[in-house]
């Protein structure tokens, strides 16, 4: 990681515990979701400095469609709630907590392997032999069709099972309701 980056990290970090905290303390709805819209926003331009451009263009999409939503929800909805004074306390303790956090943050960071040296070293192999062995025109899909088909055979069941799952408790057609089994219960 270049050493520009690391300080770049660090305002973006601090921005978004700002962000956290003005969503908390914010008095309107509006200002809580425009403020936690940023914090998602920082998040995606922490992921471009991390040179993962994929996740942060997922981020940017989610957090556009959820900023949308909520907007649209916060701005229909009459707000009742009454003002009530601070709580010094609460806002003091988050003061500390996030102090304490970008503290720890800076100690561990400091003894954080440089990026791109892992810890681990499976992936070596995956990346030395992955294309030769299998043949596949890319590394993803050695890795997920070749190298751990198992693995993803097992996730792919799982998300199948739960759509299924979903499907057969949300159904309407096909159910009898309660009210109507009872009667044929009854006449029967």
């Amino acid at each position: 990681m270049e050493v520009l980056t690391v300080p770049v990290l660090y305002i973006l970090l601090f921005f978004m515990i700002l962000g956290s905290i003005v969503a908390l303390e914010a008095r309107d709805l509006l200002s809580t979701v425009i403020a936690i819209g940023a914090v998602g926003y920082g998040l995606s331009i922490i992921y471009l400095i991390l040179n993962a451009p994929d996740i942060a263009i997922v981020q940017v999409v989610v957090e556009v469609l959820v900023l949308v939503i909520l907007i649209r929800a916060t701005v229909t909805r009459d707000d009742t709630t009454y003002g009530q004074p601070r709580d010094v306390f609460a806002l003091a303790s988050a003061l500390v907590f996030a102090g304490l956090f970008l503290g720890f943050s800076y100690y561990v960071f400091q003894w954080m392997r440089p990026f791109g040296s892992p810890l681990m070293t499976v992936a070596k192999d995956y990346l030395a032999q992955g294309l030769e062995a299998t043949g596949a025109a890319n590394y993803v899909m050695a890795v997920l069709l070749d190298f751990r088909a198992y693995d993803t055979l097992g996730e792919a069941t799982v998300i199948f099972t739960s759509i299924i799952g979903a499907y057969v408790i949300l159904r309407s057609i096909g159910r009898k309701r309660r009210e109507s089994a009872f009667r044929d219960d009854a006449h029967s």
